[in-house]
């Protein structure tokens, strides 16, 4: 039996190869994905798997909506720096469904405040390598059970 890794979790929230055009086996192989750009339609199916509304993405992006359905519209790829932000979310959210069992848990946990990362919600602190780190510490010690 297979394990799954948190990589093949951030694959399948982001659509598989079909819509990444790759298949990363390890967090190195998406380099080039964010150096050219998440294809928008990954973006898509991950939107779909979640069931998040766009005005999360709108958040957590830091883009317009008006950019993020022109993307959309034209099939387009995001920016590097908006490639970047929305995979820290989906490596994030892949790190917390393993740690805490399941996508529910893990959407719960990441829009609940939590007093370990200053009463704020986890998703709040992911747009900043700061913050996403301090999100990863904190599920860390929760597998760990450092925190209650």
């Amino acid at each position: 039996m297979a394990t799954t890794t948190e990589v093949d979790r951030m694959v399948e929230l982001l659509g598989g190869k079909r819509r990444l055009g790759a298949l990363p086996k390890a967090e190195f192989d998406f380099i080039p994905i964010l150096r050219k750009g998440l294809p928008y339609r990954a973006v898509e199916a991950a939107l779909v798997a979640l069931d998040i509304p766009t005005s999360d993405v709108v958040r957590i992006l830091h883009i317009p909506l008006r950019t993020l359905a022109r993307r959309r519209q034209a099939a387009r790829t995001l920016s590097t720096m908006e490639s970047e932000r929305f995979l820290r979310f989906i490596r994030v959210l892949a790190r917390a469904q393993e740690v805490l069992g399941g996508r529910a848990s893990a959407l719960t946990w990441m829009r609940t405040a939590n007093r370990s990362l200053g009463s704020v919600p986890p998703e709040e602190l992911l747009d900043t390598d700061i913050g996403s780190l301090a999100v990863l510490d904190t599920l860390g010690r929760l597998e760990h059970g450092v925190y209650g």
